[in-house]
């Protein structure tokens, strides 16, 4: 079961364990991961409050947004642990590392790539702002930083294949947005 938690400008990818497995677990995992010492669960606009339930109780399931909120009691810039989410020790399966890779091209497909393609279409007829050039750029750099982020084992073929695959889909709409901006400044409107 793959879910998304929201933190901050991060969306964080994981699989989940089996539907009776206690809210606590997976507060814990999160703990461990982004150093918090204390935070709020939000999903469904509920406040996930009772570390007893279980993901059931709490309706979490396949594809559910999870919101990770900070409190004060927690530190104001937490470091983020520079391994993959590993949630109850479940990633190191490869069908976790295919949901991260699969969510993170998801994503790229549904806000960045339209946006890429409506800025494209504008840039034939007339000047353009530049910072939207610069946050697409950014943005599908971040990307690309964090399927560069994700690793498959050695002896995960199809995680491994997936992830190159999805980095050089991201790669492709980098390029063809630098290939823009070229000839935009050689044809002197950028």
């Amino acid at each position: 079961m793959s879910v998304t938690v929201k933190w901050g400008r991060e969306r964080l990818a994981f699989a989940l364990p089996q539907p009776d497995t206690p809210l606590a677990a997976i507060r814990r995992s999160l703990a461990e991961y982004t150093g918090l010492a204390a935070f709020r669960l939000i999903h469904g606009g509920a406040v996930l409050a009772d570390d007893a339930a279980t993901l059931r109780q709490c309706r979490i399931a396949e594809g559910s947004v999870i919101v990770l909120l900070p409190t004060a009691a927690a530190p104001a810039a937490p470091v983020v642990s520079d391994r993959p989410l590993q949630p109850l020790g479940l990633a190191t399966e490869e069908s976790a590392v295919l949901a991260a890779i699969h969510t993170e091209l998801a994503s790229v497909r549904s806000s960045l790539a339209p946006d890429l393609n409506d800025l494209l279409a504008r840039a034939q007829d007339a000047p353009s702002d530049k910072r939207e050039y610069l946050r697409l750029g950014e943005l599908l750099l971040q990307s690309l930083l964090r399927l560069d982020g994700i690793a498959p084992e050695r002896d995960w073929h199809t995680a491994r294949k997936a992830r190159k695959d999805a980095v050089k889909e991201v790669q492709a709409l980098l390029d063809c947005l630098d290939d823009t901006i070229a000839a935009r400044k050689a044809a002197g409107l950028h």
